[in-house]
């Protein structure tokens, strides 16, 4: 046993490595950039986790998921494994501590979002440590061929150059031929050992997108409302239901609720403590189904979702891959369903228009903005606003979307910075003094646990106001989210402190100074070519949603490089085209009437037992998969049963 799978042991419980751990692992400790294409649920964090306490140093772990980060922290440490991780929720001083902790050897993972790259206290702190190498995780968010591309991601280039001689280990579950190449293209940008660039070139290590127990099924469904509560209403498991709107979300939870499933909703525009109390009652089944926004899903790791549900088409395979790929972690039969019709059609191309406005109106935008603001030309240059859409949109009478799709061409532009909805942390003081503070009368025990907890953990509440964690003082005053919120109102309305609540609120930063509208320009690279790109993408989902002579499963990794693939057998493309042939004959029913004879009795049977049904194998495979996939029977840990439902 080499020293990888004594760590693997030690520290997991596994005896050994699956897939292609082993060779990321062994490529990383070597000393070689390194690229892993996994499919979700592959494994990942194994592959950096494991290097990272087989190596001297620090791994450094980039991650756009604060969820993930904390999730991930906290299982490193409830298996002895010295990690950390600095996100937006952290005062300035525990950030300092972490940071210190890490130069000195104390903690073995650090994990950070790609923001805090341009941090200089990070970079400066950054340079003492003893790096072992970099992971990037969701790597196809460098690629401005990726689906999600986030140009914070660049930073991690000039973050190589401060390392000279760290390797990294970019890690993604999505991501096309071309972005491969452009995710190593865009992680060379610095000097190898010898101080001469480096090539281009990874040790690319890659696992079938395969999932075999994921059935994926298009369902042509003119009211989408019936065909899910029927759907729900058939397959039995936790699931989860994608909608685009946050408004849907609640309709759609409270229409499942009227029809007795159990649903919640989600999405980014709720409080924090309502999100993690939602979630959490998903995580542990006391809600069955959660209707959410692309926003619910980064980070979240439950093995047993048997059922995932799209009601409206995602903008690229890419994110319909990802958000599908949540179902069946645990290896069992789960679903992946896209109900689909011709309106779906119409508003996929509709989204190119609304994603990609005209360039004259992107300049009309961009010049309302400086009325908005009353920013002359030639000034404003790192002005920084907060930015009210609706109010915006009221003041010139345009439509929040397109505004919306506008700012984001200008921030790629470079004329400004747009940030969408950031998490502004809740902050307080002290009004009065802690001598004051100590003669308080009348104050509640809610309120005196709060006041102890906060004279804890922060300092200089007295002279200015500082950022709090919620969450935190909630467990350490056993205070529901909710009664801490009403708590610090009760004090601030009471004149103890001044509680600014959080809240989230976009803001525009000018990054150069106000120009003539007709002056601004728009390179082939920022308008013309992410065009071209996002009508392929809509153009690629709706030839998923259409084709119905193409295995699903095919035509999914086919986008994804994989040619070789063969069909699933089980997806509506493949059954339609078993009925076509063999369903359709005498042989056919006689297989299914034989398995459900067998399973007549009403107890589970060993999926062998079909050997003992004298018929060919060819025809007993398509009976099972047919029986299997219309739900008539159940297969779960090898057994065959009757469905009760």
């Amino acid at each position: 046993m080499n020293q990888y799978q004594t760590i693997l042991q030690q520290y997991w419980g596994y005896d050994d490595f699956r897939g292609i751990q082993r060779e990321i692992i062994e490529s990383i400790c070597a000393g070689h950039d390194t690229l892993g294409l996994m499919p979700t649920g592959g494994g990942k964090s194994i592959t950096f986790q494991v290097p990272a306490l087989a190596q001297k140093g620090i791994c450094i772990v980039i991650t756009p998921l604060i969820a993930l980060m904390k999730d991930q922290v906290d299982n490193l440490l409830r298996r002895g494994i010295k990690a950390a991780a600095i996100y937006s929720g952290l005062t300035h001083e525990e950030i300092i501590i972490t940071l210190e902790n890490c130069i000195f050897g104390d903690v073995k993972l650090l994990y950070v979002s790609p923001e805090r790259l341009s941090s200089e206290l990070f970079q400066t702190k950054l340079r003492h440590m003893k790096v072992s190498f970099i992971t990037v995780d969701e790597a196809h968010c460098i690629s401005q061929w990726g689906y999600d591309f986030r140009p914070s991601y660049l930073e991690i280039a000039n973050i190589r150059k401060l390392l000279p001689g760290v390797p990294v280990l970019a890690l993604t579950a999505t991501a096309t031929p071309q972005v491969v190449e452009d995710i190593q293209a865009k992680l060379t940008n610095s000097s190898g050992l010898s101080g001469k660039p480096r090539e281009p070139v990874f040790n690319v290590f890659k696992m079938s997108f395969e999932r075999k127990n994921l059935v994926y099924v298009v369902r042509q469904a003119n009211d989408k409302r019936e065909q899910l509560i029927h759907i729900l209403s058939s397959i039995p498991g936790t699931a989860i239901v994608y909608a685009r709107s946050r408004l849907r979300t609640k309709e759609y939870a409270d229409l499942l609720t009227k029809a007795g499933i159990s649903a919640t909703f989600y999405h980014a525009g709720l409080d924090t403590s309502v999100k993690d109390e939602r979630q959490q009652a998903w995580q542990e089944s006391r809600i069955r189904v959660m209707v959410a926004t692309n926003a619910f899903g980064m980070g979240i790791d439950k093995p047993d979702v048997r059922l995932v549900i799209h009601i409206d088409c995602p903008d690229s395979i890419e994110a319909y891959f990802q958000e599908a790929g949540r179902a069946g972690r645990d290896g069992k039969r789960s679903y992946a369903v896209l109900l689909y019709n011709n309106g779906d059609k119409r508003k996929l191309e509709k989204r190119v228009v609304d994603t990609f406005p005209e360039k004259d109106y992107i300049r009309q935008v961009y010049e309302h903005l400086a009325f908005f603001y009353q920013i002359g030309v030639g000034s404003g240059y790192n002005h920084t606003f907060e930015f009210n859409i609706d109010k915006f949109c009221h003041a010139f009478h345009h439509f929040p979307i397109v505004v919306d799709s506008a700012l984001k061409i200008l921030s790629r532009a470079g004329y400004i910075e747009y940030t969408e909805e950031q998490d502004n942390q809740a902050r307080l003081m002290f009004t009065v003094s802690r001598g004051e503070l100590y003669k308080l009368e009348n104050t509640t025990p809610n309120e005196e646990k709060v006041i102890t907890s906060l004279l804890r953990n922060y300092g200089g509440l007295f002279t200015d106001y500082h950022y709090i964690d919620e969450d935190f003082i909630a467990s350490q005053t056993s205070l529901q989210p909710q009664q801490l919120y009403q708590t610090l109102i009760s004090l601030s309305q009471r004149h103890i402190l001044h509680f600014i609540p959080q809240k989230k609120t976009p803001y525009i930063r000018y990054t150069q100074r106000r120009e003539d509208k007709e002056f601004l320009q728009f390179s082939p690279a920022v308008y013309e070519e992410r065009l071209s790109q996002f009508r392929q993408r809509i153009a690629a989902v709706i030839a998923y949603a259409t084709d119905d002579h193409i295995c699903r499963s095919r035509q999914l990794l086919q986008y994804f490089g994989e040619t070789d693939s063969h069909d699933c057998g089980l997806c509506d493309v493949c059954l339609s085209h078993r009925k076509e042939g063999l369903v359709s004959e005498p042989r056919m029913n006689t297989a299914m009437e034989k398995i459900l004879q067998l399973l007549s009795d009403g107890k589970p049977h060993p999926i062998t037992d079909l050997r003992d049904i004298q018929l060919p194998t060819d025809e007993l495979d398509a009976a099972l998969s047919y029986l299997l996939q219309e739900e008539y029977i159940l297969q779960e840990d090898g057994y065959l049963s009757k469905q009760s439902v």
